[in-house]
């Protein structure tokens, strides 16, 4: 403080709140006129010599200080300061959270004996993010979705739990870490399996934190002191426990199966984790691991002859994978077939191994009709061909290594070539044989790996499966029961269908990245033994409990254990996520109170690969369903309806679209990935399409509020960032409005103890509160039936049309002068409660500018609540109940719209002069009430005038039907072209006779009165009035303009 403005030792000089306001908003000013002057001075000073023409500043328009948050983290924003000169989503959503986390707010709030509030409970485990990268949209709309039910549920009063976490995701962080080893000319091997798994450890901290940054900023009111992820030491416990009780009680098992291999990340993968890629024809297509300018035909088959030993007959088959023939071990025919049953029991000569191929008989495998009827059996290389070799004991022979090369078993002519290549060299090779015969076009379907695009192979492998079938049906028990509650309709449907057809579950994994197999091989020393075979594994816990069980499967025999090299699926683990979040298999505090979770909130598309197997292990191990209503959300794709991709350029970081980002960054971002320089430049070209000036600053709350507005139960949400960016314009009229009604509540307001009518309301006042009830009514309503689409627009309506539209406006003259002191009161008090009710309405979809505007409210007396985030969700109030106000007022504001309709369509924009002709008294009496609701909602409108007949309405308006009984005129004369409205009031004249012909022809007819509902009369009878009334307007109105010529 300067030395002139030092007040006297021991005296404070005295300073009131409007000088404070001043004094704070002088620093202001002079604040950013120095930041202004010192980045001037910056500007100058980088300026080359001789200085360059610079572009003239707009007029009337002054740069705004970039915003600086000077709130140390953790404490409450200072909000002592005037409310800025307009909404900047970055400034109003800076602080809060830091301040929420160190309040403790986020955490489960229970009674003073540490029990469930009587409100209830709402638990949601919140579906743990992959650490391979960033998050998208997709996970911003789980976010909003979730936090929304989670903020509501909490200021309904309930005990509430977000639980938040990561997932370790195997297969995908391993691929993306190899990815970018391979960059610097490195690989895994080179590496060894406990450095490369540092490795993805250093990636996974890095990651987590960007997406634990992520999830902060989209407002997410997770429990930070609950945090989980997957290979926590603590989670992985609740993993090997599993595993090892699913052998005790003989689900899980070992055995030497089929499985969708994955040459590109070398590793099987679950059927869930396949797609099927639909082919009309011949098709060429590139395969990942080969020269990207190399490739190879599908959906053709190809037609060739084995020949038949010991004579020259030959017997034709057809394949679609021609390269498998090297591993076939039968050829079948349909028993019922004549054409080949000469052919029994005999055999073919393979024409490139030292193989003799019976011919057997199968009538499963072999449709006579088809094709030659005569199938090739291949059992190690096809799951149908598995079945026949399993059903006649066929050998089983397998031609692939794992890296995608063929074998020994396929000849030397062959070995040692990749699987494609081999292709073409077998076709090649029949044709010199001369056993080639056709190819022809096949409309087919090839498997294709959804995390690489790589062609999967069906090759035999020994792995660990569950068998999940007697699980699937306890779960389907308890679904159709009412355990579990699926929405929307679809999903269910889905659900049922996928749980009644399924299949055992492989669980291995040839990963170095994820939760090591708990199982061991027992090496007995001088014993020949099987590794396929189950019998000569043990798992354990710990090392001493499988060192244990070995013993007694070896016997006095010496023996070595080996661990399984192999690793367990992702979903295995993530399909303990309700429960080992908890503790689980411990019996901890957490266990006991909070699981089974209320609700699952997820996308449809991960329906099966983790729900459904959630529930499976859920009632397997705890008895119980993990959550009592699952939720599944739609995909988002890009405003084109495509599925986000990196190479299209469309997928969005959700950080993006709150902060902003130009053109050229999202450029720059392409380069952080694992994009090849070619999909770049495609990906560029879809971001200049899509985002030609970059993506707008929108905010967090514009771009929550946008994501549930989206929700209302389809599969697919196209998304446009200008809607979001038009949120963002609704976030500022919230804020505008809110920093206009504040200068109405002036140092003198305090509001009410309750937010009770107190009897003083006017007509206006009673609308507004029935409006707000409603909405209120509503919110709740669709929030309980997950309808998020309907639940924002009942806020957004409440706010836009009726709190800013309408009550704001109309409530101006009642706070000017010459308003009553109760009057002025009234208003105040109603506009608090609709700010603080409306604020709360609004929180859980836009926790920001709600928590930032509701902490500039005044607090009624003994009302000690902190945070909106804890403050009541308003419900439906009795008091607030004014239907026949509601009418009223709803009846005057239609009159309101009709004046403004009609002046529109006259063209006046001045001097607006209004005559209400009202026929019933009490009609009468409510318009000469709320004439200066009129004057305040009704733009450039100079007067308006009641009257209760024709007599009193000058010559010269224009005119509308309100009611059989209402009537608006607006006073034209002398602003419109006498003959054009005569010849529009002709026309509407002619329109409405016809209308009133059809109701007066249905009305007539003999059974009317007995076949149609009372209902449906009454609407006709009341259309009929109006169009009678409408009929007698327009004819005087014709009348009148034709005296006017």
């Amino acid at each position: 403080m300067s030395e002139a403005t030092t007040p006297a030792e021991g005296t404070p000089a005295p300073i009131t709140k409007s000088a404070e306001k001043k004094l704070a908003k002088k620093k202001e000013n002079e604040a950013r006129l120095a930041l202004k002057a010192a980045k001037a001075a910056k500007a100058a000073a980088a300026a080359p010599a001789g200085g360059e023409k610079k572009a003239k500043k707009e007029k009337g328009k002054e740069e705004e200080a970039p915003f600086v948050n000077t709130t140390p983290k953790g404490e409450k924003k200072d909000l002592s300061q005037p409310m800025a000169s307009g909404y900047n989503p970055i400034a109003v959503e800076a602080a809060w959270y830091d301040w929420w986390d160190a309040q403790g707010y986020f955490a489960p709030q229970l009674t003073e004996d540490g029990q469930i509030k009587p409100e209830g409970l709402f638990v949601i485990p919140s579906p743990p993010p992959n650490v391979t990268g960033s998050l998208h949209i997709g996970h911003a709309l789980t976010v909003a979705i979730q936090d929304c039910l989670v903020r509501w549920n909490r200021m309904l009063g309930k005990t509430t739990l977000f639980v938040p976490g990561f997932d370790h995701a195997g297969i995908s962080t391993q691929s993306v870490v190899e990815k970018r080893l391979l960059k610097t000319g490195v690989t895994r091997h080179d590496l060894g399996r406990e450095k490369f798994v540092e490795k993805v450890w250093e990636w996974k901290e890095d990651y987590q934190g960007r997406i634990t940054n992520q999830l902060r900023r989209l407002g997410g009111s997770y429990d930070w002191n609950r945090v989980a992820f997957t290979m926590d030491e603590r989670l992985s416990k609740a993993v090997v426990e599993t595993f090892c009780r699913l052998h005790e009680d003989g689900i899980l098992y070992r055995a030497n199966r089929l499985v969708n291999w994955c040459v590109k990340l070398n590793t099987t993968l679950s059927n869930l984790e396949v797609e099927q890629k639909q082919l009309d024809g011949r098709t060429m297509l590139s395969v990942p691991g080969y020269d990207p300018k190399e490739k190879f035909e599908f959906g053709a088959i190809t037609s060739f002859a084995y020949p038949i030993e010991g004579s020259d007959e030959k017997i034709v088959i057809a394949t679609t994978r021609p390269e498998t023939m090297l591993g076939d071990t039968a050829i079948a025919v349909h028993p019922n077939d004549p054409r080949y049953k000469h052919l029994r029991g005999k055999f073919a000569k393979h024409p490139f191994v030292d193989r003799r191929i019976p011919i057997i008989t199968d009538d499963i495998i072999v449709d006579m009709e088809f094709g030659t009827g005569a199938v090739k059996i291949t059992p190690a290389h096809d799951p149908n061909d598995y079945e026949v070799g399993v059903r006649h004991n066929l050998p089983f022979i397998n031609i692939l290594n794992d890296d995608g090369t063929l074998n020994e078993n396929a000849g030397d002519q062959f070995k040692g070539m990749k699987r494609f290549h081999a292709r073409v060299a077998v076709v090649q090779a029949l044709k010199d044989l001369g056993l080639y015969v056709e190819t022809k076009d096949n409309p087919m379907q090839i498997p294709i790996c959804s995390k690489s695009g790589d062609i999967i192979e069906p090759i035999l492998k020994p792995q660990w499966w569950v068998n999940c079938q007697p699980i699937a049906d306890e779960v389907l028990k308890r679904t159709r029961a009412g355990e579990l509650h699926i929405t929307p309709k679809p999903s269910e449907t889905e659900w049922y269908r996928w749980l009644e057809n399924i299949q055992d579950w492989c669980v291995s994994r040839q990963l170095w990245w994820g939760h090591r197999c708990p199982a061991y091989f027992v090496n007995i020393e001088g014993v020949e033994q099987d590794r396929n075979d189950g019998k000569n594994w043990v798992v354990g816990r710990t090392l001493e409990q499988a060192t244990e069980r070995a013993k007694k499967l070896a016997g006095d025999a010496n023996f070595t254990l080996e661990q399984d090299e192999d690793v367990l699926d992702t979903w295995f683990s993530s399909g303990l996520w309700p429960m080992s979040i908890m503790g689980w298999p411990e019996e901890t505090p957490d266990y006991r109170m909070f699981y089974p979770s209320t609700i699952l909130e997820t996308g449809w598309d991960i329906l099966f690969f983790w729900v459904a197997r959630m529930a499976l292990l859920g009632v397997k191990l705890t008895d119980k369903m993990p959550f009592s209503e699952v939720l599944c959300h739609a995909m988002i794709r890009d405003a084109h309806g495509r599925k986000m991709s990196k190479s299209l350029g469309n997928v969005i970081d959700p950080i993006d679209v709150i902060e902003g980002l130009d053109l050229e960054a999202l450029h720059a971002k392409l380069y952080e990935g694992n994009l090849d320089e070619r999909e770049i430049q495609k990906a560029k070209a879809g971001q200049k399409k899509d985002f030609p000036k970059g993506i707008p600053q929108c905010g967090t709350d514009a771009l929550r509020f946008a994501l549930c507005a989206y929700s209302g139960g389809g599969r697919d949400i196209n998304l446009e960032i200008l809607r979001v960016e038009g949120y963002r314009k609704f976030c500022n009229k919230i804020f505008n409005a809110t920093k206009f009604a504040m200068l109405k509540l002036d140092e003198k307001f305090v509001p009410e103890p309750t937010a009770k009518p107190t009897g003083n309301e006017s007509l206006v006042e009673k609308w507004i509160l029935h409006k707000l009830n409603l909405a209120a009514e509503d919110i709740n309503k669709q929030l309980t039936e997950r309808n998020f689409m309907n639940a924002t627009g009942a806020a957004y309506n409440f706010w836009l049309y009726e709190l800013c539209d309408v009550y704001i406006e109309a409530m101006k003259p009642m706070t000017d002068d010459s308003a009553s002191e109760t009057t002025r009161r009234s208003s105040q008090q109603t506009l608090y409660t609709c700010l603080d009710h409306g604020l709360r309405l609004l929180h859980p979809f836009m926790p920001y500018v709600t928590e930032e505007l509701w902490q500039r409210l005044p607090r009624r007396p003994n009302d000690p609540t902190p945070s909106i985030m804890l403050a009541k969700f308003p419900t439906f109030d009795k008091s607030f109940e004014f239907s026949e106000a509601e009418h009223d007022f709803d009846l005057v504001f239609s009159a309101i719209k009709a004046s403004r309709a009609l002046a529109a369509s006259y063209n006046i924009q001045q001097n607006l002069h209004v005559y209400i002709r009202a026929e019933k008294d009490n009609e009468a009496e409510l318009f000469k009430s709320q004439i200066p609701t009129f004057l305040a909602l009704t733009k450039n409108c100079k007067s308006v005038e009641v009257v209760r007949d024709l007599s009193g309405v000058p010559a010269g308006c224009g005119s509308e039907v309100l009611t059989p009984t209402i009537f608006v005129h607006v006073l034209v004369r002398g602003q419109v072209d006498i003959e054009s409205e005569i010849l529009k009031c002709e026309k509407k004249l002619a329109l409405a006779q016809m209308n009133l012909s059809k109701i007066v022809k249905i009305e007539s007819q003999d059974d009317y009165e007995s076949t149609v509902p009372a209902n449906v009369r009454l609407a006709n009878e009341e259309k009929r009035k109006t169009l009678e009334a409408d009929i007698k307007l327009l004819e005087h109105s014709i009348e009148m303009f034709a005296q006017m010529k």
